[in-house]
């Protein structure tokens, strides 16, 4: 039951940040692309981001806690088997890429929004709409690679 619940808030963290990219790229990014001016836009979008960052940020720790409450949980199974554990390679393939996806997400937050800040401040419109364009490339890449961890993990379950 303790394995199936962070196995929930797992996935839960998941949803909102895999699904927080895609309805960013696919919804919210081309209906304000095609409704409103060029100031305006960046405004939604800088507001939007803020909020979706600071969600994903959480959702970073939950996944992250209850990633590593699993394999525990499993390696403590395997332990009270007797067994040696040998965590499956889709496992060692979801880790390596989290880090990844950790490491775009905090230069996406840490470097690209906060120049998107500064040029909101200065109304600095070509400089917004620039690094608004730079932000959603690298969300592209994390939505790429989690997709794609959703499939490795879905395939290495033997479904």
């Amino acid at each position: 039951m303790l394995y199936a619940s962070f196995k929930a808030l797992h996935l839960l963290g998941i949803v909102v940040w895999v699904g927080g990219m895609f309805f960013m790229l696919a919804c919210l990014r081309p209906a304000a692309h095609a409704v409103l001016d060029g100031p305006t836009r960046v405004r939604l979008m800088h507001a939007t981001m803020r909020r979706f960052f600071n969600a994903v940020a959480i959702a970073i720790v939950v996944i992250f806690l209850s990633g590593a409450a699993m394999v525990g949980a499993a390696w403590r199974e395997a332990a009270k088997t007797g067994l040696a554990f040998n965590m499956p390679l889709d496992w060692y393939t979801m880790i390596a890429i989290f880090f990844v996806m950790l490491a775009v997400f905090v230069h996406l937050r840490a470097a690209l929004f906060r120049r998107l800040e500064r040029a909101l401040a200065d109304q600095a419109w070509p400089a917004a709409a620039a690094l608004l364009h730079a932000i959603r490339w690298e969300v592209m890449v994390n939505l790429v690679l989690g997709a794609f961890i959703i499939v490795v993990v879905r395939l290495g379950a033997g479904a």
